[in-house]
């Protein structure tokens, strides 16, 4: 029933966001061709490269316990993502509408900071934290995914010409692939000492679809001072969010892996500079702050032991993620 319910939800999503694009896009469209009919498509076309540096940033999980105490949480992970991705972006820009998207993925194994791995598994002292660890990290091949659709209604508002104001609609993949080495565990009230976890860990997948609808601006503050060609963008929007992760713990006996499927929502905004370096080139500098919040089901699998269950008592998976960016744009 659960697997039914995360499909269909996904299908409603994805299909008001097909809904909005047609509209947006077909009505749009037509305006824009009466008054480009002549105009070569490929002078509406710029192409981005882009190189975004993630900072104070994290993925995280943790879940409760199903049995008596029921403390929550029972265990919590928090996976560091502070690391560099590049990739393109590409637009196509109207003066009534624009569609756009962009791919990154990280283009370096190491990221900064360390795995943090927390239990509390005293059942006398249930908000004991009993076991601590932390752990180097390195990030296998990982992606992200945007393409958003925006309707420029300014002119319909009567704002002036150097503001223009664009409700947006889109959606947004992330895919982050990490594994966890040479770590260090603690047992803080066993008098023992520090034990070493020395090679690969965990290694944990997590997923998010975000579906996303706000507005963006881009104000020509170029009219208010002595540069040229200068231009403030801003976005803000919130997001409908279904998670995904699989963890699969390298150190236990068997196969142990353990599942989440949540779902939740999302805020994001962006503010960034772009200035005009010729005709057809530009450059752009943007900062950016997301916050991911959801909550679901958990599972646990062993083969070996014969386990494989699952309960929702504490589930929570959630993000932080601050990045700068800087972008090279050239326009046909």
């Amino acid at each position: 029933m659960q697997c039914i319910k995360q499909c269909c939800l996904r299908f409603q999503c994805i299909l008001y966001m097909l809904v909005l694009l047609f509209v947006i896009v077909t009505n749009s469209a037509a305006l824009a061709a009466e008054k480009d009919e002549l105009t070569p498509l490929s002078e509406h076309f710029s192409l981005g490269i882009k190189a975004r540096n993630y900072f104070n940033s994290h993925t995280s999980y943790e879940f409760g316990n199903p049995f008596p105490p029921y403390q929550k949480p029972l265990s919590r992970l928090e996976f560091p993502l502070d690391s560099w991705w590049g990739g393109v972006e590409v637009r196509l820009s109207y003066p009534r509408f624009s569609v756009g998207g962009e791919v990154l993925t990280n283009t370096l194994g190491d990221v900064q900071g360390r795995m943090k791995d927390s239990d509390w598994d005293d059942d006398d002292v249930p908000s004991r934290k009993t076991i601590y660890s932390e752990s180097n990290c390195r990030m296998e091949p990982s992606y992200m995914v945007r393409a958003d659709v925006d309707l420029e209604v300014s002119d319909w508002l009567g704002l002036p010409k150097w503001l223009s104001l664009r409700p947006v609609v889109g959606f947004r993949y992330q895919n982050f692939h990490i594994i966890t080495q040479d770590g260090t565990q603690y047992t803080p009230f066993s008098g023992q000492p520090p034990v070493s976890l020395p090679g690969n860990g965990i290694r944990f997948k997590q997923t998010y679809w975000h579906y996303f609808t706000g507005v963006k601006s881009n104000i020509d503050i170029g009219q208010f001072t002595n540069i040229s060609a200068l231009k403030l963008l801003l976005q803000l929007d919130w997001a409908y969010v279904e998670g995904s992760n699989e963890d699969n713990h390298l150190l236990r006996m068997g196969r142990r892996f353990t599942y989440e499927n949540t779902f939740g929502y999302a805020w994001h905004v962006s503010a960034g500079l772009k200035k005009g370096l010729t005709k057809n080139l530009a450059l752009g500098f943007e900062l950016d702050y997301l916050q991911i919040s959801t909550t679901g089901s958990h599972r646990l699998v062993n083969e070996l032991f014969g386990i494989d269950f699952g309960f929702s008592q504490g589930v929570k998976v959630w993000s932080e993620q601050t990045s700068v960016s800087l972008i090279l744009e050239y326009r046909l």
